[in-house]
Parts: structure tokens; sequence; C-alpha cells
């Protein structure tokens, strides 16, 4: 007998396999659209050259020039770089320069050049550049072999380093002497959300606070940046740190750093220790969360305090009668986590509340209202705007919904992502600062990645479809993620910690901080980079569905099948008619089989079965009381969409 088998949309993970009855259960790399289940799209890798990025990849923003020209900054744990026809350009800012008397010692045939410039105060693995060199190193034709790129230092002592150059020394090489001007890449932050050891790292006001520590309660927050664009001008906020811009207008502004002195655009005035930086739309002021009560004091930062600039200025900050700028300090919760721009107001998350700041003018510029309490947000990018409602992960575990009023959504998903009892993977909380949010328009989502329990980096994903009103979850890992707009597709990062950077702007690199790759989003079927076209395995699997025992009289009756009896029965299963509303390639159809909930599930024994676009029917020899479906594919250039099934089962005994 025929049956055909409906299943909810979305993943039900708080109910058993058992107990979930007409839901699917489990599945990667899938979505739901009109409440069937279909493979995801695939990725290919960005820049012609293929190049990779140093460093993990913790934020990006899409913006374009008043000429029409598309960027995307985009900004790791190692600097600032911005995508643009097809290339990456370093447009990391500089912090202060280290100057001297120096010798560079070369060897022929070798790239390496051990640079003595007495007390330089770097590390090893810190990006630098040559601001200026009075000699030229031996073996190489000219300086500018030294001073028109960065290169990562090595081998470091209190008075020396090494570098790599670009090429070898032709000729021999041997020690050359002069003076160089060194400058460093401002220091962004951990690649790892880490706990703080060795002299000072505890806590505060403990009694032996000059001991070197083991252990430590102290979290060191990972390297993160704030961007936002002011028209055609890139702000850039270092976390924690201090305010960059990166100007489009400029007349040749690829070949131009991030500063905090970009003509026209001075931020020295900035504070020099902010949380996280944005700047409102509507009215155009730049604010600073968390940030200095005296400007250029970072001993004065008050993770609460929020400053924001005179409207249409990025360097005024004074309050004045003439002006607009001026400050204000939340009062529930111990710092400010994340801001947004919502639809006519940012929208403001500390780790206990939320808050809605609204333009209305003067005298008082801004109304400022709390509008949610025990909401507080996990991680600075783990806020979205969408669909006119922000989105966003608690820190408390779940998540919620500001469409005027702020709600919690509920969630089939939620052991899965927060807990780590049973089967549960859960979520890294002492890495929750690198949770990344973003909308994906194209299919109505919003995706948060994420560290499982026991990661260090992002390997899980959650997906919110807020027009299905469905969770599901996946091991898409992205470290940052910009859906379409300026680009028609989303561009995300993917990180490899073990991977060395693919970056010629930068010589010597190694893999000391990782690389991260820069994909295009929803492009064919399969992920496509440097390393070839590879399958993008997908699978949904549904909870356990049985077979009643018998008809009941009223069925007798009246010839209607009416079977009693939830699960009494072992069914045989004699074949299936699968029905896919589109496949291409070759799908994998599985059978689990169980006896009972508690056992474990094994697969049917002719399965797993390859239905192709042309597959009328299976047949099976398949026993048990319950039975899952797994849908799955495993090869290249294949993809599949749902439709439903028809399951020929029918009662085989008690036992």
């Amino acid at each position: 007998m025929l049956q055909k088998l409906n299943f909810k949309p979305g993943f039900n993970k708080q109910a058993t396999d058992s107990g979930a009855e007409g839901q699917w259960v489990d599945g990667d790399f899938v979505r739901f659209r009109y409440g069937l289940p279909e493979k995801i799209g695939g990725w290919e890798q960005l820049t012609v050259a293929q190049e990779t990025l140093p460093g993990v990849a913790r934020n990006q923003h899409a913006f374009t020039s008043f000429q029409g020209e598309k960027y995307v900054a985009i900004g790791t744990s190692q600097g600032l770089f911005l995508y643009y026809d097809e290339a990456f350009y370093d447009i990391t800012p500089l912090a202060a320069q280290v100057s001297g008397t120096a010798t560079f010692d070369t060897v022929q045939g070798s790239a390496d050049c051990t640079v003595n410039l007495s007390s330089h105060g770097l590390e090893a693995g810190r990006y630098i550049v040559f601001n200026s060199m009075s000699v030229t190193p031996n073996g190489f034709t000219s300086s500018s072999t030294f001073t028109d790129g960065a290169f990562e230092i090595r081998d470091v002592t209190n008075n020396t380093f090494k570098i790599t150059a670009p090429t070898v020394a032709v000729n021999p090489g041997g020690t050359a002497t002069g003076s160089a001007t060194v400058k460093p890449y401002e220091i962004v932050g951990p690649t790892f959300q880490t706990k703080g050891y060795g002299w000072g790292t505890y806590l505060w006001g403990d009694s032996t606070w000059g001991t070197a520590r083991t252990v430590s309660n102290v979290v060191l927050d990972p390297g993160n940046w704030s961007l936002d664009n002011f028209g055609e001008v890139l702000v850039a906020t270092v976390h924690n740190g201090k305010t960059f811009t990166w100007d489009a207008g400029a007349v040749t502004p690829r070949t131009i750093r991030a500063s905090t002195t970009t003509t026209n655009f001075n931020t020295t005035n900035n504070p020099t220790a902010s949380r996280l930086t944005l700047v409102s739309d509507r009215d155009r002021h730049l604010f600073h969360f968390g940030t200095e009560t005296t400007i250029g004091d970072s001993s004065t930062q008050d993770p609460m305090f929020v400053r924001f600039s005179n409207q249409e200025d990025l360097n005024t900050y004074a309050p004045s009668a003439t002006n607009t700028a001026g400050t204000f300090r939340l009062d529930t919760g111990n710092k400010i986590i994340a801001a947004i721009q919502g639809k006519d107001y940012v929208f403001c998350l500390t780790d206990q509340a939320a808050y809605v700041i609204q333009f209305v003018g003067p005298p008082f510029t801004f109304s400022v209202r709390q509008v949610g309490t025990n909401c507080g947000c996990i991680g600075q990018n783990a806020v979205s705007y969408a669909n006119g409602a922000v989105w966003w992960m608690s820190a408390e575990g779940g998540f919620f919904v500001f469409d005027g009023t702020v709600k919690s959504l509920p969630c089939l998903v939620e052991d899965f992502v927060f807990s780590t009892d049973g089967d549960n993977l859960g979520i890294n909380y002492g890495a929750s600062d690198i949770v990344y949010s973003s909308p994906n328009a194209l299919y109505t989502e919003i995706n948060w990645f994420y560290p499982k329990n026991g990661s260090e980096q992002i390997d899980r994903c959650v997906t919110y479809n807020y027009s299905e009103n469905v969770f599901t979850t996946s091991s898409l890992d992205r470290s940052s993620y910009q859906d379409q707009g300026v680009y028609p597709e989303p561009y995300a990062t993917d990180y490899n910690s073990t991977e060395t950077p693919v970056f010629a702007a930068i010589s010597g690199l190694t893999n000391k901080y990782g690389a991260s790759i820069y994909y295009c989003h929803e492009k064919g079927d399969d992920q496509v980079n440097s390393s070839g076209t590879t399958s993008i395995d997908a699978f949904i699997k549904s909870g356990d569905w049985d077979i009643t025992s018998r008809r009941s009289a009223l069925g007798q009756q009246t010839g209607v099948v009416d079977y009693r009896g939830d699960g009494e029965f072992f069914m045989s299963v004699k074949r299936f008619i699968p029905d896919f509303k589109y496949l291409r390639g070759n799908s994998q159809v599985t059978l689990f089989l169980n006896d009972y909930p508690d056992n474990a599930p094994v697969g049917s024994p002719l399965g797993p079965f390859t239905i192709t676009s042309t597959t009328d029917k299976i047949d099976t020899r398949a026993r048990g009381r319950l039975v899952a479906i797994q849908i799955a594919n495993t090869s290249t250039g294949e993809a599949w969409r749902y439709g439903t099934f028809r399951l020929d089962a029918q009662p085989d005994g008690r036992r």
C-alpha cells in the first residue's frame, strides 16, 4: 500500500528522532523554499590571481564611490584590505615609526635579509614597511625592492630581525649600512579569542596582581573591526582602538593606506579607544560606542559610554550651542556589545539590554530608550538588519528580533546550538565574540556563523528563514559574510588556520596567522577554488515514521484506510516512488531502519539507492518498526529539490 510521506519545513532538534515524526531532524547545506528542502547554492573563489588574505577576516563592508566604483572593505586580524575589480589591495593603517642607523646583511642567491636596527621593539610575525632607506642592500639593484612593499618579520632579537625579499640577491651579498625608517602595521588583536596569561592577567583587586599566571579568568577579545562608510569615505575602527578613514574619492585611492589624517577627513580628533563605531544613515553622525570620556585618553574608556560627532562632520565631538555633537551613557549592562543601523534608528545592544537611538533634532539631537532586557547580544557582529527588523543571537541563549518590540524567536534547534547535553554540539561561549551574522536576502535568510564547543574558530552555522519561519543548521564555516546589494551575490570569507596566505603585497608570509579565502556564494552547485572543484555534500534526514497495526471497526465498515496502534507492528517496505521538484545529476536515498527508538539505526540492506531524473521507482528489501529517510548528494554537479515520497509499507508482524 503506497502512502505519501509529508514533512514539515525546518529542523526539529528539540525532540528525539522517534518523537519528530513528520518532521526533518538533521541536515547539512540545505535550505527551505515554499516548504520544501533543497541543496544550497555553490561558491567560487574571487580574485583573478586567486589570492588569499593574511589572518582571519572578522568583518566586511561593501560600498561605492561617487563614480560608481564598487568596493568591499575586509578587516582581518592582521590588517585592512580592499576587494576591487577582482583584486585585493592593502590599505592597512601604519603605527608609529621606528628609525635609526641600520645594516642589511644579504647572501647571494638568497632572498633572506637580516636587518640590524637597535631596540626596534617589534615582535616576530608583525608586518612592516620601510618608509625610507638610504642604502640599497647588497645584491639588489634598487632600494625600491624593499620600499615598495610590506614584509612579515621573523627570527627577532632585541636589535635584529629577518625579512624575505620578493627576489633573491643576484650579486655578491654582504653588509650595507645606512639609515632606515620602519613603520609596522597597526595592531588589530589576537587571531583567536583566548584567555590572557602572564603578568597582570587576573581579576581586578586580586592581592597577587603582579604574579605571572598559568590559569586566567581574563578573556582577550579577538582582533576585530567596525566598518562603515560616510559617503565614499570608509570609516574603519579597530575594536578597542583607533578610528581610520580611507577616501575612495582620492586621485589614486587604492595606493593609499587608511589613516587618521586622510585628506579632508582628519580623524585625529576622534577618540583613540572605542569598542565599535557606526555612521547613522539619515542624519549622518559618527557614533563611538564604549569609548573614552576624555578624547585621546584611552585610560578613560568606558564600555557603556557613547559619543557622537556633529552632523555631517567626522571630527567635531565637543558639544556646543551651534552643533549636534553629544554624549550619553547607557545604564543596563556591563558593556556595549553591538550596534546596527535600523530603518530610521540606531539599534544598540549591551550584554543585557536593547536600546533604540533615534534622531529627534535640536536641542537633544537623539532620544535614547531601552526597549528590552535579558536579551543581550553574544558578539559584536552577531546582529543583522533585514526585512524591516533587527535579528540577533543572545548571550543568554536563544534568538531575538526587534520589529517595534523585542520578541524571542521560537527555535527548534535551540538546544543543539546552545547546549552540549546529549549529542548537541553547542557553542563555544569562550569564543562568542567571533560569532558573525548576516542576511542572505536572495533566500530570506539570517545566518549566524559560530564556533562549536571545543573550537576556537567558526565551524558551524544556524540559519533562520523569516519567510518560512524555520531554522536549519549546517557546517558552513564563514568568518564574515556580506549580503548581496553592491554586488549581485553574497561574498564570504572562509578561514584556514594552517594555510599560508597567497598575497603578493606582503613578502615572506608564513602560516603563523592562517589565511582567509574570499568566495562568491550562490554560484553553481560546487565549491570552486585554486585547488579545483569539489562537491558540496548536502543531506537532509527525517524523523522516524512508523506504521499503524490494523483497521479500526469504522475503517472496516467504510473501506477507509484507518490503521491503529502507533508503532505496534513491524513493517515491510517493498518499494518507494521518489519525487523531486528538480534533480541535477544523481541523489542518494537511504532508508534508516530501527526496531526501537533507543537503538542505533542501520541502513536498509540494498541501500543507499541512487536516484536519477528517469527513476520511476525503487524496489527495497527493508524491515523494521521505524523508518527514516535521508536524501543526499556526494558528487560534483549535483543539486536537488525535494518534492515528496510515496512508500509502500505494510504490517509485517510484531517481531
